[in-house]
């Protein structure tokens, strides 16, 4: 009797391990995402070789390649399931899943020196984003980061994070900041050297600017994988004319032209000022298209 009963026993085990072997084919599983994609980043395919013009620490555009020993992947655009890599990632069940989605290693390691997305760059530096868009390895983080190349006078205009806080920590040289946290608050001024950090709030308004002739180097980190940001003075000047023009207050006339040839002239995000900055270093100031007063007063600047 004990032998029959040990013989059904080790015949069901027998059974199940074959059973748990192998699987029903799943085809939101791992191996069916196998060949998974993201229209800017890919885990699956070797990198090619490409270049970019990226501002140096002296401020002067360069061109980098984009070697394969330090790759920041591309990917095909979707998946054999219609799904992109970002969401297979968001739709893995957990972590481990997650990893699987990540094939290689350097599918966890972010190169900013060659980075060819989530860069901005104006004359005054640029500011290269590591976020679950450019960066996928993130998804589930709850984290980003962003650094910061700042040129001699680099101004990073005016801007918001409407969904997460700044961690602001200057690793290079130096950073004047200034921020304002809501309606009826002080503004905040800050003279940041090398390892000081500061904090912008959630939706605080905030600027950095590089005041020397030497390069400066930020790190921003957020408590989120998608902080966003908004530039003021584009999104300002985005609105309608009616709205620009009642919002300047009721005794400044500007004329509809006026804001419309203002808005041409609002430089990119990473910019260079601040005038006192520019006259130190002996770097040539704006022109006067510029000038946002003349500007409002009628003059046509185009001609100045």
């Amino acid at each position: 009797m004990f032998t029959s009963i040990s013989t059904l026993v080790a015949s069901a085990l027998i059974l199940s391990s074959t059973t748990l072997a192998a699987p029903a084919p799943n085809a939101h599983g791992p191996h069916a995402n196998s060949t998974s994609s993201y229209s800017s980043y890919s885990p699956c395919k070797s990198v090619h070789v490409s270049t970019t013009a990226v501002p140096s620490y002296n401020n002067k555009a360069v061109t980098t390649t984009t070697s394969p020993a330090a790759p920041t992947p591309t990917a095909p655009s979707t998946s054999p399931n219609g799904l992109t890599l970002y969401q297979q990632l968001v739709l893995a069940p957990n972590a481990v899943e997650r990893t699987k989605l990540l094939s290689k290693d350097e599918d966890f390691l972010y190169d900013f020196k060659t980075a060819t997305t989530g860069i901005a760059k104006g004359e005054g530096g640029s500011v290269v984003r590591a976020d679950h868009a450019t960066f996928p390895a993130l998804v589930g983080s709850g984290g980003a980061v962003a650094i910061g190349f700042l040129g001699p006078c680099g101004f990073n205009t005016p801007h918001v994070h409407p969904r997460a806080a700044e961690l602001n920590l200057v690793v290079q040289g130096h950073l004047v900041s200034q921020s304002i946290h809501e309606n009826g608050n002080r503004v905040i001024n800050h003279n940041l050297s090398q390892w000081q950090m500061t904090v912008f709030p959630q939706g605080a308004v905030h600027t950095e600017f590089n005041p020397d002739c030497t390069d400066s180097v930020f790190i921003a980190s957020f408590p989120s994988e998608d902080p966003g940001v908004g530039q003021i003075a584009q999104e300002y000047f985005g609105l309608s004319n009616e709205i620009v023009k009642g919002s300047a207050g009721g005794e400044l006339t500007i004329d509809g032209a006026n804001i419309d040839a203002y808005r041409s002239k609002i430089p990119d995000n990473v910019a260079k000022g601040v005038d006192s900055c520019l006259i130190k270093c002996g770097i040539k100031k704006r022109s006067a298209a510029y000038n946002i007063n003349a500007i409002m007063e009628g003059r046509d600047v185009t001609s100045e």
